[in-house]
């Protein structure tokens, strides 16, 4: 029987000889145990682009709240610091490309995610963070702990190289009533500073829609370009994390901000279409990068 020691009597490098797994991603996100959400779908996408992955829990649920039963909560905030602290001891990040965000379990959480996120960087300068701002949508209203927006303002937002808000949530972050896609990318710019570069806005400007249709906005410092996607009759939860999760595997392949973008939309929708077909309640995205036709 393998029997594992507390942590104060494990020597600080047990084998010195041996190397630490290098991590190319770390994934801050949700986990559950049944449904397609945070890093339950974020993981796999990332490995798909052949990145190794280290997922940090922020909340462990049943499931996700719309169903009738969920049990689980957040993570004590002691052990969420630790286990930021101790992927930095273990060594594991001297080739550490992004650092991706999602679903956070209190503003505790955002000030130490912010703290470790801030040390990072500064080791890795040329480090991509990719911040999904979750708050809640316009269907359900906000969906998180109190005082998040402050949260996010105050620790993440200066740190953040991209962000990927969905409308509800960009005017959540920017206190502006945005209406059409030029209000999205007024709104979207006041949030390109510190280090920021750009902004993609999901679901943006709904009643603005062509017939049958979604847009999603990308904007930088000096461009921007609206993304109209097919409206896919179906509404799984996790389609904004496998959507942040995409992004990150292209960007680190390469791409363009707005390509990515494009690409996301794609597995995003070819993620619906199979949940559809299968009838299936929970979002059953594929476990390969698509080289799909881009959304225009």
């Amino acid at each position: 029987m393998c029997l594992i020691a507390p942590a104060v009597a494990v020597a600080a490098n047990p084998e010195p000889s041996l190397r630490p797994l290098p991590i190319d991603v770390v994934s801050v996100q949700s986990q559950v145990v049944y449904g397609g959400v945070g890093n339950n779908v974020a993981v796999p996408t990332l490995q798909a682009h052949r990145l190794t992955v280290a997922a940090v829990p922020t909340v462990v649920f049943s499931n996700t709240p719309h169903y009738p039963t969920t049990h689980g909560g957040a993570l004590p905030a002691a052990w969420f610091a630790g286990y930021l602290h101790d992927l930095s001891a273990r060594g594991a990040l001297c080739r550490l490309r992004a650092i991706l965000t999602g679903y956070l379990g209190g503003p505790e959480q955002a000030q130490a995610l912010g703290y470790w996120i801030d040390q990072t960087v500064q080791a890795r300068p040329g480090l991509h963070v990719v911040i999904d701002p979750v708050l809640g949508d316009h269907d359900h209203g906000e969906y998180v702990s109190p005082g998040m927006t402050d949260a996010y303002h105050r620790y993440l937002l200066p740190l953040a190289h991209g962000l990927t808000p969905n409308h509800f949530e960009l005017e959540q972050l920017t206190g502006m009533t945005v209406t059409d896609p030029e209000s999205v990318i007024a709104a979207a710019r006041t949030l390109l500073v510190d280090r920021t570069q750009w902004v993609i806005v999901t679901s943006a400007a709904p009643a603005a829609w062509p017939a049958n249709q979604m847009s999603v906005v990308v904007v930088t410092r000096y461009r921007q370009k609206i993304l109209n996607h097919p409206r896919i009759d179906a509404l799984p939860k996790g389609t904004g994390d496998l959507f942040s999760a995409v992004v990150t595997g292209h960007l680190l392949a390469g791409t363009s901000v707005f390509k990515a973008a494009a690409l996301a939309c794609d597995q995003v929708m070819s993620a619906l279409r199979r949940t559809r077909q299968a009838q299936c309640a929970e979002l059953l995205p594929t476990t390969t990068v698509l080289p799909l036709e881009s959304c225009t």
